[in-house]
């Protein structure tokens, strides 16, 4: 049985970040338990988030692609773009941040204790996770609400900033115009067996390396190395 002390800090947090309490707690402190959490205190913690996850990330992708569609009228690809840019990882990642997610997850010590890369994702994950508590709890107007409050209100700032478009696309644009070159990309290490590989490349602007990333495939590590590559040159 749950403590009455952690359902009252967690419906708090609720009342102060959401505006209201959830009717059923399990919910909401379930949308802040990592998997590694449930592994390590098995005889207190049951359930994880990753079903309330799953959930949430199809209330997220409906909730930004009515907004759009209600909204703009640029071709189909465009839109895809755009609503890839409001829900991908580093956007509700900071959301979560910006909300003190970080302070309520429930964790493993080892998990507290892991990489940045993994912390955005964990991070991420909730608030996915929150999203579809909110929506089991108070229905589908709330987890509108609160998409719209903390999703939606960026997407002046992507538009202005450029981000929706990807990163290797705009790295190659503003090498260009600042250097008059174009980027090369070069694999730096490969780890791990063939089917569970991690890739490491790094972007070079003629012969200085710019930036270094990090992932599953190629591709996802070249957009890691560009998103780095142009912080450098947003810094000069």
């Amino acid at each position: 049985m749950l403590d009455s002390n952690i359902i009252k800090k967690y419906q708090e947090f609720a009342l102060a970040t959401f505006g209201f309490q959830f009717d059923n707690h399990d919910l909401l402190l379930t949308a802040f338990t990592h998997r590694s959490y449930v592994n390590e205190h098995k005889k207190s913690a049951s359930a994880h988030n990753e079903r309330l996850e799953f959930l949430g990330d199809a209330v997220l992708e409906l909730v930004v692609t009515e907004f759009l569609y209600a909204n703009y009228g640029e071709p189909e690809g465009i839109l895809t773009n755009w609503r890839a840019a409001l829900v991908r990882t580093e956007s509700i990642s900071a959301a979560a941040s910006r909300l003190g997610f970080a302070d309520m997850l429930r964790l493993s010590r080892g998990e507290r204790h892991g990489s940045e890369r993994a912390r955005h994702q964990i991070l991420a994950n909730s608030f996915e996770a929150v999203i579809g508590a909110i929506y089991l709890d108070k229905g589908y107007g709330p987890a509108k609400e609160f998409i719209a409050k903390n999703i939606l209100t960026t997407f002046d700032e992507i538009l202005e900033a450029g981000s929706w478009r990807d990163a290797k696309s705009r790295l190659q644009e503003v090498a260009q115009s600042t250097d008059g070159l174009t980027p090369a990309y070069k694999v730096l290490s490969e780890e791990g067996p063939d089917h569970d590989k991690t890739f490491t490349l790094g972007v070079y602007v003629g012969s200085k390396l710019l930036g270094k990333g990090t992932g599953p495939s190629k591709q996802v590590a070249q957009q890691e190395a560009a998103q780095a590559a142009l912080q450098k040159y947003q810094g000069k």
